[in-house]
């Protein structure tokens, strides 16, 4: 995931994916480092973060990743990830 320090959207994406079993977010951090900028903006034609990556597809920025939530198509996509944290959910009360 292309981020940056100061970006709501990039936390929220992280959230998701984390309540969904992800826990190794690769963390690409554009503010730090400008000629990842220019290949995000290669890779996707976008300048905007978070640009997110699931394996090598590209989903696009937070609201792309929560439509796909949304849409019940994100499990299929995060593969045996979902799946273990369908059936090892997250304890509600961790924020």
């Amino acid at each position: 995931m292309y981020t940056t320090s100061h970006c709501p959207y990039c936390v929220q994406a992280e959230r998701l994916l984390t309540h969904k079993g992800v826990t190794d977010v690769d963390k690409v951090r554009v503010d730090l480092h400008p000629e990842r900028r220019a290949e995000m903006m290669h890779r996707t034609g976008r300048r905007s973060v978070p640009q997110i990556y699931i394996g090598e597809l590209h989903v696009g920025g937070y609201r792309e990743l929560a439509a796909l939530e949304r849409a019940g198509e994100l499990d299929s996509l995060l593969g045996s990830r979902a799946h273990e944290c369908a059936a090892n959910p997250p304890d509600p009360q961790v924020k």
